[in-house]
């Protein structure tokens, strides 16, 4: 068994967390931006693509060889919402207000970036356990080895 091996749990978790982070700091965005209207249109609601990172020996693993399956997940991009509609609200005093009055406002809905929060921190603390039971094992581990 190859030290790599041995840390890939933990390469796996670090990823995840990483991941998380950016999926926090995007929907932190969106939820700054939820009243903001511009010369150039409303805000437009971003999110977060995910994709799995495969190890280097997928097909050996998948041939029963052993190899390692897989190294988490990473963030592939982060794209704008361009499919939800941009609710409107009759202003026509506003600046941004087209001919017949109305303000396209951002398609954000606070709501949901509160609930995709929430499951980004779940997913978060999941693999900082990991981490932490990670860390217990390989010093319970090191303590077995010095004691024999």
């Amino acid at each position: 068994m190859s030290i790599r091996s041995t840390f890939a749990g933990f390469e796996t978790s670090v990823a995840g967390m990483l991941a998380e982070r950016k999926r926090m700091e995007v929907i932190s965005l969106n939820i700054a931006n939820a009243n903001t209207v511009g010369p150039d249109g409303p805000y437009v609601r971003k999110s977060v693509i995910f994709k799995e990172v495969l190890g280097a020996k997928l097909a050996e693993a998948r041939a029963g060889q052993g190899g390692e399956i897989g190294r988490g997940v990473a963030v592939q991009g982060v794209i704008e919402d361009t499919r939800s509609e941009h609710p409107k609200i009759y202003q026509p005093e506003h600046p941004f207000a087209d001919e017949e009055g109305f303000v396209r406002q951002p398609n954000v809905n606070i709501m949901y970036e509160m609930v995709d929060m929430q499951a980004a921190k779940t997913a978060y603390a999941a693999n900082m356990a990991v981490l932490r039971n990670f860390r217990a094992m390989t010093k319970e581990a090191i303590d077995n080895l010095r004691s024999n």
